[in-house]
């Protein structure tokens, strides 16, 4: 195999003539340079240099390899200088993808610490749900996804892990934990329950709901079947502001993560306390390999201070 720093000694050694002098010019020794030679030569297969005198002169063969010796060692030079940029974050990029009330409310607080702190790295931002923001990272679309699970999932932080390990649907994930985010009932603002500072699910049995996201969905079907019903939804949107709209009209009620709740002017609303708590973990996933990748570790930390505060 050819390597690179043959490739400089070739270079040099056809530049001034002579092994000696190409060890003056590298700051090495001469039986330095003739062993590398050697090792190049053997590399290639056949001879780069035949004596002449007291000056070296390139074989057919060693005339071809320093001729593309300059563009392989200035294309090594302008990856390493651009690796180092990456590394030093003064370069790189980073793909984020996140739900859609994380956008609106983590994200541009992280963001915007990012583009203060390294302005050479780009992050850009696109929209999912989980699970398909999560098989977006597993699939290479993406470095960071914002994501969320139920409190109780499998692999959820309510949920029983090993020592030293994630269990269940991340098992194969770095998960950074940011909040737990509650969910709150909405009702209409002259709803029976409009004023109570707290309500169970049972208590919400007859009325029509509006549901959000698929996950959200489920999630609100499990929990109202555990609470004794099951809800009869009359609309399902992934829009949060649509379902506070909705909500306002008189058209249903709904639970919505605080997170969504934060993010939208909930107008003729009346939020409340639900009981039991229901909660979910809002997390940003990431590759093992990914994780060390300077720019990757820096918007995890930024998004872990987002959540902070």
């Amino acid at each position: 195999m050819i390597e690179a720093r043959h490739l400089r000694v070739l270079r040099a050694v056809a530049a001034t003539g002579s092994f000696s002098a190409a060890a003056r010019e590298l700051g090495c020794t001469q039986p330095a340079v003739s062993q590398q030679m050697k090792a190049l030569e053997q590399s290639a297969g056949t001879p780069l240099l035949v004596r002449t005198g007291r000056e070296m002169r390139l074989t057919q063969a060693g005339e071809a390899l320093v001729r593309h010796a300059s563009g392989i060692l200035a294309g090594l030079t302008a990856a390493e200088e651009e690796v180092a940029a990456i590394a030093g974050l003064r370069a790189g990029r980073v793909r984020l993808v996140s739900f859609p009330s994380g956008s609106s409310t983590l994200v541009p607080t992280a963001l915007a610490a990012m583009r203060a702190e390294h302005p050479g790295t780009r992050v850009s931002l696109v929209e999912a749900e989980p699970p398909r923001s999560v098989e977006m990272l597993r699939e290479g679309d993406c470095d960071v996804a914002l994501a969320f699970r139920y409190a109780g999932a499998a692999g959820s932080a309510g949920a029983a892990a090993p020592a030293g390990g994630e269990v269940g649907e991340w098992a194969d994930l770095v998960v950074r934990p940011l909040l737990t985010d509650r969910l709150v009932g909405l009702v209409p603002e002259g709803h029976r329950l409009a004023g109570a500072e707290r309500l169970g699910m049972a208590e919400l049995a007859d009325e029509p709901w509006i549901a959000g996201c698929p996950r959200c969905r489920r999630h609100l079907v499990d929990v109202c079947e555990g609470a004794g019903f099951t809800p009869r939804i009359d609309f399902a949107t992934d829009d949060y502001p649509a379902v506070v709209g909705l909500v306002g009209a008189g058209l249903g009620v709904a639970v919505l993560p605080e997170l969504a709740v934060e993010s939208v002017r909930a107008k003729g609303v009346a939020i409340v306390a639900v009981r039991p708590a229901v909660e979910r973990e809002v997390v940003a996933l990431t590759l093992p390999d990914l994780a060390r990748v300077p720019a990757v570790a820096a918007t995890l930390a930024q998004l872990e201070r987002a959540a902070a505060r």
